[in-house]
Parts: C-alpha cells; sequence; structure tokens
C-alpha cells in the first residue's frame, strides 16, 4: 500500500494535474480543394490540484488523468476515422474524361 501511494505522489507532478481533451483541428488540402479536419489530443491543466496535498488526492487525480487520456484518446481514434471517410469520400479521384 505505501509502494502504490508513493508512486501516485511521484507520477502527479509528472501528470502537472492535466487532463486530456479532444480538439477538432481543420486544414485545407489543396489538391482535392476541400476543408480537411482531424482530432488531436491537448492537454488541460486542472486548477484544483495545488491544494492536493495527501496521498489519496494524488492517486484520484493520477486515476482521473489516465481515466481521461483513454476516453479521449478514443474518442479521437473514432473521430479520426470519420474524418478520414469523409475526406476520401469529398476528394474522389478525377475519372477518366467524358466523352463529348
Amino acid at each position: 500500500m505505501k509502494t502504490l501511494r508513493l508512486l501516485a505522489v511521484l507520477a502527479v507532478p509528472s501528470l502537472c494535474g492535466c487532463v486530456m481533451v479532444p480538439v477538432t483541428v481543420d486544414g485545407y488540402d489543396p489538391d482535392c480543394r476541400v476543408v480537411t479536419h482531424h482530432m488531436e489530443l491537448q492537454p488541460v491543466q486542472v486548477n484544483a490540484i495545488g491544494r492536493c496535498g495527501d496521498g489519496a488526492c494524488a492517486a484520484i487525480v493520477l486515476g482521473v488523468s489516465a481515466a481521461s487520456a483513454i476516453v479521449s484518446g478514443s474518442i479521437v481514434v473514432v473521430g479520426n476515422v470519420a474524418y478520414w471517410a469523409e475526406h476520401r469520400a469529398n476528394c474522389a479521384a478525377p475519372g477518366p474524361p467524358s466523352p463529348a
């Protein structure tokens, strides 16, 4: 139990009390002439971490940080697959010229 508490106390400063949130980023593909989208993870500082002084609080913050990374990472993967499919549908390779 003491090892787990020590690990949590040491891990929290390295996390900086951050949670991960998914963010959509827009771009432009000049070859297809379409606006593109993709998702990224962005760390956000949790202000309440400064008042956290005991091992139990540190363990909770560590758990919340890990959970936010897992959930947000899953959202980013699914979102990027959807954006990839949308880009592929909107950027179809030009076919042969139609006979006039």
